[in-house]
């Protein structure tokens, strides 16, 4: 009886294991093939009409107008692509994509650790790549992202990986990109919940939050200059900022916390600083053009903080600091945000009505996020000697409403755009035809 209760078991778990585990990565290319006849959105604000883009072993060789690129089509396979787009794979921004599966779940959230300064907790060690969230971004184009851990005072170090692989060594493109920093607050809300007016406030213990976080940063610099005799992986996690191989990347919103954010990391010798969230670097922008310090931009699709802001507050930030010369990504953090990762296009999209182009939205979930991730390289547009991470949609990529990809590309891999939320679409999509 032991031995048949022990087989139900292992049949039930093959069971589970078969019924929630993700489709087959992609095998890697291994013939040579063209997107012919397809509008190309580059991702650098060209356009090409009536292109051709042809691949090989995952790069792009050749892109350009059908009339004056040559193509030996006996050679490789032909994708007809007349009347559709092409564009660069979109990346996600501060995101935490394969970090949590179910939020009720404890055992499946590895979101943050302890603690309050853990810059060597590296996210990318708990990037679950069979993710079901992660599969669902692949439709609406989303192809890259950033994976980002979350809470304490220096929350730990990101990582970039692309969404279809194996395990988190496959998936990583750029490991360990960047430490990022959740800065405190010159304002809170009044407690509520225990009778304090809700408005916002002075943070009465700002300087020596901000202090804090000074004493770290020298502490660290003092470790990384000394000889290390007494091992210290917080510390040691510190180094890249200090010699400019890593990102530093702080989390602030209002105007007087973006400016202070960004002379606390000139005065620490910091060459690289982006701004996450930036309500009101708007407000700032000025200071952020003249020190170099990109954005990634907080949800467009989110209502306006302040009494005071205009209703689309929100909406227009983007053009905002686009105008004022600063470099712009966008981010989706909030509520549901690895759910609302698979929106980051119509995000883009909702910035057209609000005053940008469609090419300068799209640079902003891609070439400008590649930018500011450092792998602009080999990502982020379709351009000769990058990787082939791109996609096919029957129209405009930024409208939900004509958002319908027929190929998609990663490193020149043709990746399924099958997912759980596809095949019960086609699962009752027949029931109710055959009721019918």
């Amino acid at each position: 009886m032991k031995t048949l209760k022990s087989i139900n078991i292992v049949l039930l778990m093959l069971c589970v294991t078969f019924n929630f585990a993700q489709q087959t990565p992609a095998p890697q290319q291994t013939k040579d093939f063209a997107i012919v006849g397809a509008t190309a959105h580059i991702g650098n604000g060209d356009v090409i009409e009536n292109s051709i883009v042809v691949v090989s072993n995952g790069k792009i060789i050749t892109i350009g107008p059908e009339t004056s690129t040559p193509l030996t089509r006996q050679a490789m396979d032909i994708i007809d692509a007349k009347g559709k787009h092409v564009y660069p794979g979109f990346i996600v921004s501060n995101g935490t994509l394969g970090l949590v599966e179910v939020d009720a779940v404890k055992a499946s959230n590895d979101l943050s650790e302890m603690g309050t300064f853990n810059p060597n907790i590296r996210s990318i060690i708990a990037y679950n790549a069979e993710s079901k969230v992660v599969e669902s971004m692949r439709p609406n184009g989303v192809l890259l992202g950033q994976v980002v851990p979350r809470g304490g005072r220096i929350a730990g170090t990101s990582s970039i990986v692309q969404y279809d692989a194996w395990n988190w060594e496959d998936a990583s493109i750029k490991t360990d990109d960047g430490i990022h920093i959740n800065w405190p607050s010159s304002f809170s809300r009044g407690r509520w919940w225990l009778g304090e007016d809700p408005g916002l406030k002075p943070n009465k213990n700002y300087s020596t939050q901000v202090k804090e976080l000074s004493d770290y940063f020298a502490e660290a610099k003092a470790y990384n200059t000394g000889s290390k005799k007494d091992k210290h992986l917080p510390y040691e996690a510190m180094s890249g900022l200090f010699d400019g191989s890593k990102h530093l990347y702080i989390n602030a919103d209002d105007a007087k916390s973006i400016t202070d954010a960004v002379n606390f990391a000139k005065n620490q010798g910091i060459e690289k600083l982006t701004i996450v969230g930036g309500y009101q670097a708007g407000d700032v922008a000025d200071v952020l053009k003249q020190n170099n310090v990109s954005v990634m931009l907080q949800r467009v699709h989110s209502l306006p903080e302040l009494e005071d802001d205009d209703y689309d507050y929100t909406f227009k930030q983007a053009k905002t600091l686009v105008d004022a010369g600063v470099l712009v990504s966008l981010e989706t953090s909030g509520q549901m945000e690895r759910m609302n990762s698979r929106n980051l296009p119509f995000y883009a999209g909702t910035t057209v009505a609000h005053g940008l182009t469609k090419e300068q939205a799209l640079q902003l979930i891609t070439l400008n996020a590649a930018k500011i991730m450092g792998i602009d390289n080999l990502y982020g547009s379709l351009e000769v000697g990058k990787s082939a991470t791109l996609f096919i949609s029957e129209g405009d990529a930024l409208d939900m409403r004509t958002n319908k990809l027929t190929h998609a590309f990663i490193d020149g891999r043709n990746v399924s755009l099958e997912t759980h939320q596809t095949k019960l679409w086609k699962r009752y999509s027949e029931k109710y035809r055959q009721e019918d």
